[in-house]
C-alpha cells in the first residue's frame, strides 16, 4: 500500500508540472529536413541547404542552415503565428511550406529539385504560385493548401514512400547477394582444392555449404545468373565427387553404390536446371552499352553459357539421356560464343560425343563426319564414327565402321587410352564377322 500511493503522489506531480510549463510557453520548436529529388526517383539528404523561415502574420524572420543529414531546427519560435518555410541551395531550385505553424510537433520536410540555386525573398514569394510549397510533397501543417494540391502532395508522397521502400529492398538484397556470393565462392575453391588432395570427404561437404550460401543469395533475388551458375557448378562437382567415391569405394554394397549414384543424378538434374535459368536470364537482358558493364555482362554469360554446356552433357551420360537434345543446343550456344579454336573443336566433339552416350547413334554420326571434313586425320572423331557405326549392330554398317576404327589406330597416339579397346573391337569384328578394315587412300584436310 505504501508503495502504491508514493507511485501515485510522484505521478500527479509530474501531471501538474507539465501542465503549468504548457501554460506558460510562448515558443515552439520547428524541425525539418531538406531532400533532394534525383533522377531515378531516390530522394536523399541535402546538406548546406539555406533555410529562410518569414513569418507571415506580423514582420520577421530567422535563418539557418542543414547538417551533413540534411537536419534543421529552430529550438523556439513564437507559438502564435504563420510562417512561410524556404529551402534553397546552389545547386537547387527553391521550394517552400507555406502557412505553417510551429510546436504542433509536425515536421516540416521540403524536397527540392535540380535548379539554378534561386534564393526568393517574401517579396518574391507573394507573387509566387499559392501551390508552389505543395509540390515539396511533404508532410506539413500547412492549412492553405487547396483539396487538387493536397491530393497532389499525397500522391507524390505514396510514390516517393514506394520508390524509397524498393531501394532499400534492393539495398538490402545486394547486401546478401554480395555476401553469399563471397561466401560460396569461399567454399567451392575449398572444395575444389580438397578434391584435388583427394579428400572426398571434406571436399563434399565444401560443396554443400556452397549450395548452401548461393540458396541464401538466391532467396532474396532469385534472378541472380552469376549464383545460378556458380551453384550448378557446386552441384556438378558434388556429384562428380560422389559418383566417383561411389565407383572407387570397396566398402559399398551394390544396394549403398546405387543410392549414392541417385544422390549424385538428382545433383546433375538440380546444376542443370540452376545454369539453364541462368542462360535464360541472360538472354532476356538487353546487353548494356557502358563498357564496364558490358564486359561484366559479356563474362557473366560466357560463364552461364560454358557451365550449362557442361552440366548439360553431364545430365545426358549420367543421368537422363532424354535430354540429348537440350544439352546440343547447350552446346550450340557455347561454340558460338567461344572464341578459343581448341576449346570450340573440343565441344563439337562433345556434342557428338554426348549425342552417342545418349544412344542416338544416327545424329552423333552426322557430328562426327562434319568434324571429320575439316579434320580428317581427328581421332577422336574417327573413332566415334566407327562406333556409332558399330553400335547399332546392323551389318550393313560394320565394313564402314571398321574403316573408321583402323584410322583411328593408325592415327592415334600409342597414349590414347582407346587404342587397345579400339583394336578389340577390330578382332571381334574380323573372328566373328569375316570383317577386315579396307585400305583407304591417306585422308587429306579439304581445302
Amino acid at each position: 500500500m505504501i508503495r502504491r500511493y508514493i507511485f501515485g503522489t510522484i505521478t500527479a506531480t509530474l501531471v501538474l508540472a507539465f501542465a503549468v510549463i504548457t501554460a506558460s510557453a510562448q515558443v515552439g520548436e520547428l524541425r525539418g529536413h531538406v531532400f533532394m529529388q534525383q533522377a531515378d526517383g531516390n530522394k536523399v539528404p541535402l546538406a548546406d541547404a539555406q533555410i529562410d523561415v518569414f513569418r507571415t502574420d506580423v514582420k520577421g524572420d530567422y535563418h539557418t542552415k542543414t547538417s551533413k543529414k540534411g537536419e534543421f531546427v529552430f529550438a523556439g519560435l513564437p507559438f502564435v503565428g504563420e510562417y512561410t518555410i524556404v529551402a534553397s541551395h546552389p545547386t537547387a531550385s527553391p521550394n517552400w511550406l507555406s502557412k505553417f505553424k510551429v510546436g504542433r510537433g509536425v515536421m516540416a520536410d521540403i524536397t527540392v529539385t535540380p535548379g539554378n540555386g534561386q534564393r526568393p525573398t517574401i517579396d518574391d514569394l507573394k507573387n509566387a504560385p499559392a501551390s508552389s510549397g505543395a509540390a515539396a510533397g511533404t508532410k506539413s501543417g500547412n492549412s492553405g493548401e487547396s483539396a487538387e494540391d493536397r491530393a497532389k502532395r499525397e500522391e507524390l508522397i505514396r510514390k516517393n514512400k514506394e520508390i524509397e521502400e524498393k531501394n532499400k529492398k534492393i539495398t538490402e538484397s545486394n547486401e546478401v547477394i554480395n555476401r553469399t556470393f563471397k561466401a560460396g565462392n569461399e567454399a567451392l575453391n575449398a572444395g575444389s582444392l580438397a578434391s584435388k588432395n583427394n579428400n572426398s570427404a571434406e571436399a563434399m561437404q565444401k560443396y554443400t555449404e556452397a549450395v548452401t550460401q548461393y540458396d541464401q543469395g538466391l532467396a532474396a533475388d532469385s534472378d541472380q545468373p552469376a549464383l545460378l551458375t556458380n551453384k550448378a557448378t557446386a552441384l556438378k562437382a558434388r556429384a562428380i565427387e560422389r559418383f566417383n567415391q561411389a565407383i572407387r569405394s570397396k566398402n559399398m554394397d551394390d544396394a549403398a553404390k546405387n543410392a549414392e549414384y541417385e544422390t549424385a543424378k538428382n545433383d546433375f538434374r538440380a546444376a542443370a536446371e540452376a545454369s539453364s535459368k541462368a542462360v535464360q536470364i541472360i538472354k532476356a537482358v538487353t546487353a548494356p552499352t557502358d563498357p564496364a558493364e558490358l564486359q561484366r555482362y559479356n563474362m557473366n554469360k560466357y560463364a552461364a553459357v560454358a557451365t550449362n554446356a557442361e552440366t548439360m552433357r553431364l545430365l545426358v551420360t549420367k543421368a537422363d539421356p532424354a535430354k540429348a537434345d537440350d544439352a546440343v543446343a547447350a552446346f550450340r550456344d557455347y561454340i558460338a560464343l567461344e572464341q578459343d579454336a581448341a576449346k570450340k573443336a573440343k565441344a563439337q566433339l562433345d556434342v557428338a560425343q554426348t549425342l552417342l552416350d545418349a544412344g542416338a547413334a544416327d545424329k552423333a554420326l552426322a557430328e562426327f563426319k562434319t568434324i571429320l571434313t575439316a579434320q580428317p586425320d581427328n581421332p577422336d572423331a574417327n573413332l566415334g564414327a566407327g562406333l556409332a557405326l558399330y553400335s547399332t549392330n546392323d551389318q550393313a554398317k560394320f565394313q564402314e565402321a571398321a574403316n573408321y576404327i583402323q584410322h583411328f589406330v593408325d592415327v592415334a597416339p600409342d597414349s590414347h587410352q582407346m587404342k587397345e579397346p579400339a583394336k578389340e573391337i577390330l578382332a571381334n569384328l574380323k573372328n566373328t564377322e569375316k570383317i577386315v578394315p579396307e585400305k583407304t587412300a591417306p585422308r587429306r584436310k579439304r581445302p
